[in-house]
């Protein structure tokens, strides 16, 4: 099989005309700061299509769960539950106000924060008040058991949809489900605005909070007078053109992906794979990135160093590094599964918190070699495939046979 004239890339901008046009209004309307008409209007079509009270239009996403975070009064040393299993920018910003971030495992029926692991962490942290919710590669977590968790404990969720962007749970979607919600627009996102995002709330206070925040907490007065600290976190009004051309397109864009999963599913069939979980009975994912893991008995001979990896082949078996090399190969991205945080050298020694085969409470039994550790397990078996939403059913049937070669 040839190499790829043209890369295949894992998740890459699908632009369409529209966003030029917003782009070229704010410019010719000189509104090229962090006002104008874009910014309002994106926020006005968010909150109707997610179904929140009142959205912000931020920088990134970063920067909307960083004001998340101070708005849920995390102070220096307070204890924060986080999912493990997901990108860094989930939990910096809880050290931005100096919490200490407790990592939650995963489960295998969602890869989401495990609702088990999470009720005996509240037992040997009983004065958390706030945990960090993702919903992994555009897969709805387990919400209803979690919120009750949170509930019974009267602690608040921050849900981070920055994946998840037209997901639904029972019909609901992501972004609605926490007190502070953060959604993304990130370049690879379901859809973009090359950079981006957005704070989501139905609380009016903590809206206008976090705007007078993102915009150097400028008081109202002739003058500039600030009585508190703020940032420059606010949406460029060219930024917000880029997603407001972007917005009428989020369906078809889900369901081009879904179309890809789906391919995927039926290619690989006959594989010792499995493709990236959901419930399908409560959740519909946006699909965002198709992800696949490998049966244990499948598994060649892998190690994983901090910058490096190393596998032996064996026939009829393979492991992610094999797989990813070959598809590098033929100018194809791939990509890991994320590192869980637990795993991460900066977050070594920070809590981590599994459960055993008799749903006992572990914490950090990864450095013992105990205990369950979901979240390891899933980062060394799985990885995530090429799920651009611009590749061709030809090119994605070629990358199926190319995944298949590396089990021969």
């Amino acid at each position: 099989m040839e190499k790829f004239k043209n890369k295949i890339w894992l998740s890459s901008p699908t632009m369409h005309g529209d966003e030029l046009k917003y782009m070229k209004e704010a410019y010719e309307k000189n509104w090229m700061s962090t006002v104008g008409e874009n910014i309002n209007e994106v926020e006005k079509l968010i909150c109707k299509k997610v179904g929140c009270q009142y959205a912000v239009a931020l920088s990134s996403g970063t920067s909307t769960l960083h004001l998340a975070v101070k708005l849920a009064g995390i102070k220096p040393g307070d204890k924060v539950f986080c999912s493990d299993m997901t990108f860094s920018a989930t939990v910096n910003p809880v050290t931005y106000e100096g919490g200490v971030p407790v990592f939650i495992d995963s489960e295998y029926e969602t890869w989401n924060m495990d609702p088990k692991a999470l009720e005996k962490a509240f037992g040997i942290y009983p004065e958390v008040k706030v945990v960090v919710l993702v919903h992994l590669y555009g897969t709805p977590g387990k919400i209803d058991e979690i919120k009750s968790i949170c509930d019974e404990h009267n602690a608040i969720i921050i849900e981070d949809a920055a994946e998840s962007l037209g997901a639904t749970y029972k019909g609901i979607q992501t972004g609605t489900f926490g007190m502070y919600n953060a959604i993304s627009f990130n370049g690879n996102k379901i859809i973009t605005g090359s950079s981006g995002g957005m704070f989501l709330t139905d609380n009016k206070e903590a809206a206008d909070k976090a705007r007078k925040w993102s915009t150097q907490s400028r008081e109202n007065a002739p003058w500039y007078q600030h009585e508190e600290i703020g940032y420059n976190y606010r949406m460029s009004n060219v930024i917000a053109g880029v997603v407001r051309g972007q917005i009428p397109y989020l369906e078809e864009h889900i369901a081009q992906k879904k179309a890809i999963y789906e391919r995927y599913k039926e290619g690989l069939k006959g594989l010792p794979i499995t493709m990236n979980p959901f419930d399908a009975e409560s959740s519909e994912p946006n699909y965002w990135l198709s992800c696949m893991i490998i049966n244990k008995e499948a598994m060649c001979s892998q190690v994983c160093g901090e910058q490096d990896s190393l596998y032996i082949s064996e026939q009829g078996k393979s492991c992610p590094t094999e797989i990813l090399e070959t598809l590098t190969k033929y100018n194809v991205e791939g990509r890991p599964i994320w590192k869980p945080m637990h795993m991460q050298p900066i977050f070594r020694m920070n809590p981590f918190i599994t459960i055993d085969g008799n749903g006992r409470a572990q914490t950090n039994a990864y450095i013992a070699g105990e205990g369950r550790d979901v979240g390891n397990d899933l980062f060394n078996r799985g990885l995530c495939l090429p799920s651009d939403n611009k590749m061709t059913i030809d090119e994605q049937n070629k990358i199926i046979e190319i995944i298949k070669g590396c089990f021969e």
